[in-house]
């Protein structure tokens, strides 16, 4: 293994984990510096098993087409596994109302949910970095999350097609100039996607404009600061978890119990309610969401709190519960 990719493995603590390297092992690889930079560390790191995943969201045209083919030549070149498949992203935000992110976001899910079905391994591993945590927690901010709400490096979530996932991130710790660097060292390609520079995208504006703001303004590295904030934020969120479980405010058709909800401190209300909205599925879950919805405690309050999505929070009977709306067939 050449000494460029020990020192970066040896920065990872996911790659130097006891895990099973000659079982399969899922990786989206989207052509770009990062999702490279993985897959190459993954074989340097013994895993010889991996099935390169890509999927093409058609948006870029001849270039998305080009990605396709980078990836799949380097997953030959390799001796690797491909998967790929071409998805209609504007036709999936038109018919399900989901913004181009959202769109892009559940139709890789749903393809990896296929890649699981076929090699029956449901772990999938991505290449996002701690550039990418930190644009995230940065947003999630100015979108009014609670606390710094960034990626986790393990994630288990269910695709509208049920079947369970599980994302694993071992990079986001790692700056996206060190895997350049790594690449480059190697004698390594990447494709680069020329949108990814241009100032329109949120993620771009924060990327290239806010987070070199907020560095120069504080004389500090922004981007590690709030990679720290989010590391924080996850020992918090645990003993959020522990103590909401400690109050008991679910009755036995999985309801939230109006009467013990209402004793409880307000700060306390406050988590047991995201909690249980978190549960529910809620997106675009906010301060603003959970102060509507406490206002369902206070019987003089209109009954019904309008959710994200289409769905309702409901009280009924001494009771708060969700009616979910019903989605259109994927």
């Amino acid at each position: 293994m050449p000494d460029q990719s020990v020192k970066l493995i040896g920065r990872i603590p996911w790659l130097m984990a006891n895990v099973d390297r000659k079982k399969p092992w899922l990786v989206g690889v989207s052509g770009g510096a990062d999702s490279v930079a993985l897959l190459h560390l993954l074989v340097a790191a013994g895993f010889h098993e991996v099935v390169v995943c890509h999927l093409d969201h058609g948006l870029r045209g001849r270039t998305s087409t080009e990605d396709a083919k980078f990836v799949k030549r380097l997953a030959t070149a390799l001796g690797l596994k491909f998967e790929s498949e071409r998805a209609d992203v504007k036709l999936r935000m038109a018919a399900k109302s989901e913004s181009l992110e959202t769109a892009a976001r559940n139709l890789r899910h749903l393809f990896f949910s296929r890649c699981v079905q076929k090699y029956g391994c449901n772990e999938i591993l991505l290449a996002h970095h701690a550039e990418d945590q930190a644009e995230t927690v940065l947003w999630n901010l100015l979108r009014g999350s609670h606390g710094f709400k960034g990626m986790h490096g393990v994630q288990t979530l269910v695709t509208e097609s049920g079947v369970e996932l599980e994302l694993i991130r071992p990079l986001l710790e790692i700056r996206r100039a060190a895997l350049a660097d790594f690449l480059k060292a190697q004698n390594h390609r990447w494709r680069e996607d020329a949108s990814n520079a241009e100032p329109i995208a949120v993620r771009n504006r924060l990327r290239h404009e806010a987070l070199p703001l907020l560095t120069e303004i504080s004389q500090r590295d922004a981007v590690a600061a709030f990679v720290r904030g989010a590391a924080d934020m996850d020992d918090q969120a645990a003993l959020e978890i522990w103590a909401v479980a400690q109050v008991k405010t679910l009755d036995p058709q999985g309801r939230l119990h109006l009467p013990t909800l209402r004793d409880l401190p307000v700060a306390m209300q406050r988590l047991v309610v995201r909690k249980f909205l978190t549960d529910h599925d809620v997106e675009s879950l906010d301060r603003a969401l959970i102060e509507r919805s406490l206002s369902l405690l206070d019987i003089k309050n209109p009954a019904v709190v309008n959710l994200p999505g289409g769905g309702q929070l409901r009280r009924q009977a001494g009771r708060l519960w969700m009616k979910k709306c019903e989605k259109n067939s994927p």
